[in-house]
């Protein structure tokens, strides 16, 4: 399986980036059928697993083929059984259970099928319908799944010694103020997000140890007050969700709650060359922005460095974490109020 090429300049890159569906799609089907969690522990010939999961056996032979490839199952003399990974994050009854987050992605395979008639309309799917509770809560479960290890790890690169308050926001199921508290004892935490998102956040401060270190502030900060004042405010993976103009204005409101010498912490994918094109990931996501969000998109540090400067956090910088680690490519940009005011 070849990646997608950066650039596309023969017809065979053109034919390989079309035809890169299809591992995708195996793979929803297999999440179709349950498979994964059908499969246990143990050997599984096909007739056996055929009638276990209800399918016919030629189809399941070619599909189980198709996951031993990729690495997903792994053949035997008797048949297929579940690979390491498969068995720590597709099966259900493992704790490191990918749950919501596997419907979220099997739930975009379809409505990125709507892409057309979203880009000749210019608005996302579902415009004119109201968000659910049961939405918000599955999509900030998966959100959690999605950032317990990137949490951790940026948690162990970003200091945060001489600060004592700190302010997710937008933090959603509060996994990045959780892995901050467990990381630093005397730092005190408040997410701020939607109710139902908080109700998750909840749920996962009381299974943790640091969890009485977590205060939750409920409501859409883009248009309500925020209260506290802080040492820090984390802004994860939410300035794609608004506009230029959006942005600018929750950059205004958070530099009224700064303490002095206080800092925006800024967690996105953001644009990295002069013309906007790379990397390819930022524009893919510019995508969801444009299918999920009414006026989102994806950013330039330079950008984002020159809201923060509109907005009075004049002493901002990008802040490189190991290879590999965090989320995106990363990178954060920090916006630093001086001590001044």
């Amino acid at each position: 399986m070849k990646p997608i090429p950066s650039s596309i300049t023969s017809f065979k890159q053109f034919r390989e980036a079309i035809y890169a569906f299809r591992v995708p799609r195996i793979i929803f089907s297999a999440l179709d059928l349950n498979l994964f969690t059908k499969m246990e522990t143990r050997d599984w010939t096909i007739p056996e697993l055929a009638k276990r999961i209800r399918v016919s056996q030629r189809g399941l032979a070619i599909l189980c083929r198709n996951l031993a490839s990729v690495g997903l199952l792994v053949k035997s003399q008797s048949g297929y059984r579940l690979a390491p990974f498969s068995k720590r994050y597709l099966q259900e009854s493992s704790t490191d259970f990918q749950g919501d987050y596997l419907v979220l992605m099997q739930r975009q395979w379809s409505e990125w099928s709507h892409l057309t008639e979203v880009i000749r309309a210019g608005q996302p799917l579902d415009s004119q319908k109201p968000e659910t509770m049961e939405y918000r809560r599955s999509f900030s479960w998966a959100m959690h799944h999605r950032s317990i290890q990137p949490a951790r790890e940026v948690a162990q690169q970003i200091s945060l010694k001489a600060d004592r308050t700190l302010l997710d926001l937008g933090g959603g199921p509060g996994t990045y103020a959780l892995a901050f508290l467990a990381k630093n004892p005397t730092l005190h935490a408040t997410v701020m997000d939607r109710p139902a998102a908080l109700d998750v956040a909840r749920t996962l401060a009381e299974q943790s140890s640091v969890g009485t270190r977590l205060t939750y502030q409920a409501g859409d900060f883009l248009t309500a007050r925020i209260s506290g004042t802080y040492d820090v405010v984390w802004y994860s993976n939410v300035l794609h969700i608004y506009s230029p103009t959006d942005n600018l204005k929750i950059f205004k409101k958070i530099k009224r709650i700064l303490n002095p010498g206080g800092r925006l912490l800024i967690q996105d994918i953001f644009l990295q060359d002069a013309n906007d094109l790379q990397p390819l990931e930022a524009n893919l996501f510019a995508v969801s922005m444009l299918l999920y969000t009414q006026r989102g998109n994806t950013y330039s540090v330079r950008e984002v460095r020159e809201w923060l400067q509109r907005t009075g956090l004049t002493r901002s910088r990008v802040l490189h974490l190991k290879k590999g680690t965090g989320d995106w490519e990363g990178q954060l940009v920090e916006g630093r109020l001086p001590r001044s005011g």
